[in-house]
C-alpha cells in the first residue's frame, strides 16, 4: 500500500479523516446553537473521558460548528500553573473580533473591559513593564472587570461580551480543554459567571473538556454546577463506528479492509480512537496489497505497540518521578491481582488506594506525595473516595509489559 496515500492520522488533538461515532454530540450542539440564537435557555457543555478517546478532536469540531453558525469563538487549554485571566482574555479577544459588530465604539468598549480584566493578572503594585500586555489596541476601561475579585470580574466581563453578541443576534462560545486543571478559585468563578449568564439569558456558552473526574471538580466548586452543565461522557467507539473510522478513509483511497482485519483491529485497539489511528497507519504501511488483511494487522501489531509505548505511554511515564513510577507500577500490579482473581475492571483499572499501599508495604499517608504528584500531572484520577485509576486506557497493561 502506498504510504504517501495513507489516510490515518495519529496525533494529539489531530482530527482523523473520519470523525466516527460522534454524530449525536454534533447534532446536540447544533440544537444548542440554534436555541441560544433564538433566545432560548440552554446549558453549557462538558465533555469527559479518558485520554485518547478524542475529546480535543470533538472540542475542535464543536468550535467549527459554532464558527459556521456565525458565532464568535475562542479556545484555550487550562494549565495548573496558570490562572484564568490571561487565557480567557486572549480567547475572548478572538471571539469579539469574529463577531463583526458594526459599531466600532461598542467593540472598543468591550475590548477595553477585556484588557482591564487581563491587566489585573499582575499585582496592583507591579510596574508597567512587568504587566502582561494582551495586544488589545483599545485603552483599558477602568472600573469594569478589574476589581481583583475573579468571580466579580468574570461575571462583568462575560456580561459585557454577551451583550455585544446579543446586539448582532449571535453568540459567543468559549472552548476550554483540560478544564480540570483550572485553579479551584477560577473553577468557582467560572461556574458563578455562567450561572449569572444563564439567568440573564445572554448568548454565551462554555464547552469544556476534561478527565472523568471533572464533574466532581465542578460539583465541589459550586453545588449548582450539576444543573449548570450538560455532561457528555466520551467513550471508546462501538464496533460499527470503529469500522467506519477505518473503512471510510480507505475507500477514499480506493482501498478496503477485510472483515477479519476489522475484527482484529477492534480486538487490538479496544475501539479507542487514538489507537485506531495509530494501528491503522502502521497496518496500511505494512499491507503489501489491497485489501488489508488480518495478517497485515498481526504484522503491524508489534510496531504499533512500540510506537504507542514511546509516544503515548512512555512519554507520560517518563514525566513521573521515581517514587511516582513505583506508585504507578503498584497500581498496575494490584489491577493484575484482581484480574487474575476473576474480577472485572473497567478500562481505567480503578483500584483501592489502600491495596496499593498494602502491596508497597507502606502506610497510605506516606504515599500521599506520590499520589498527589500523579494527580497534578494528569496521569491518574480519583472519581471515587478511596480509589484511584489511570487516565490513559491500557496504561496498566503497558506498565506490566515493561516490568
Amino acid at each position: 500500500m502506498d504510504p504517501i496515500r495513507n489516510p490515518y492520522a495519529p496525533g494529539a488533538g489531530q482530527r482523523p479523516p473520519e470523525l466516527a461515532g460522534r454524530d449525536e454530540q454534533l447534532r446536540t450542539f447544533d440544537v444548542v446553537l440554534e436555541r441560544i440564537a433564538r433566545g432560548r435557555p440552554e446549558r453549557s457543555i462538558v465533555l469527559t473521558g479518558l485520554r485518547g478517546v478524542g475529546k480535543t478532536v470533538l472540542l475542535n469540531a464543536l468550535r467549527s460548528s459554532a464558527v459556521r453558525a456565525g458565532w464568535g469563538t475562542g479556545k484555550f487549554e487550562a494549565r495548573p500553573d496558570q490562572r484564568i485571566r490571561r487565557p480567557m482574555s486572549a480567547a475572548l479577544h478572538v471571539a469579539v473580533r469574529e463577531l463583526g459588530h458594526p459599531q466600532a465604539d461598542d467593540v472598543d468598549q468591550v475590548l477595553g473591559v477585556i484588557k482591564a480584566f487581563a491587566l489585573r493578572d499582575a499585582p496592583a503594585s507591579a510596574k508597567l513593564r512587568d504587566k502582561w500586555q494582551p495586544g488589545i489596541a483599545a485603552p483599558a476601561l477602568t472600573g469594569r472587570a478589574d476589581s481583583g475579585d475573579i468571580e466579580i470580574d468574570l461575571v462583568e466581563l462575560l456580561t459585557d461580551v454577551g451583550g455585544l453578541a446579543a446586539d448582532v443576534g449571535k453568540g459567543v462560545g468559549i472552548f476550554i480543554d483540560e478544564l480540570q486543571d483550572l485553579h479551584p478559585e477560577d473553577v468557582s468563578a467560572l461556574c458563578a459567571a455562567f450561572h449569572e449568564i444563564s439567568q440573564n439569558g445572554l448568548p454565551v456558552v462554555v464547552v469544556g473538556a476534561g478527565l472523568p473526574h471533572l464533574p466532581a471538580v465542578l460539583s465541589a466548586s459550586k453545588s449548582y454546577s450539576e444543573r449548570l452543565f450538560r455532561y457528555n461522557r466520551i467513550d471508546r467507539l462501538p464496533r460499527a463506528a470503529a469500522d467506519a473510522a477505518l473503512q471510510l478513509p480507505a475507500q477514499e483511497e480506493d482501498a478496503s479492509w477485510s472483515e477479519e482485519a476489522l475484527e482484529a483491529m477492534y480486538a487490538a485497539t479496544g475501539g479507542y480512537p487514538y489507537f485506531i489511528q495509530a494501528y491503522g497507519k502502521v497496518a496500511w504501511d505494512a499491507a503489501p496489497e489491497n485489501p488489508i488483511t488480518a495478517r497485515d494487522v498481526d504484522v503491524a501489531g508489534p510496531e504499533a505497540e512500540q510506537e504507542l509505548g514511546v509516544g503515548f505511554f512512555g512519554s507520560r511515564f517518563e514525566r513521573a518521578t521515581p517514587g511516582e513510577r513505583e506508585y504507578l507500577r503498584a497500581m498496575a500490579e494490584v489491577a493484575a491481582e484482581k484480574l487474575d482473581a476473576g474480577e472485572e475492571l473497567d478500562e481505567s483499572e480503578s483500584v483501592p488506594t489502600a491495596e496499593v499501599a498494602r502491596l508497597l508495604g507502606r502506610k497510605p499517608q506516606s504515599l500521599s506525595p506520590a499520589r498527589d504528584g500523579l494527580l497534578k500531572k494528569g496521569l491518574i484520577y480519583s472519581a471515587e473516595r478511596g480509589r484511584i485509576a489511570f487516565t490513559v486506557p491500557h496504561f496498566g497493561r503497558y506498565l506490566r509489559s515493561i516490568a
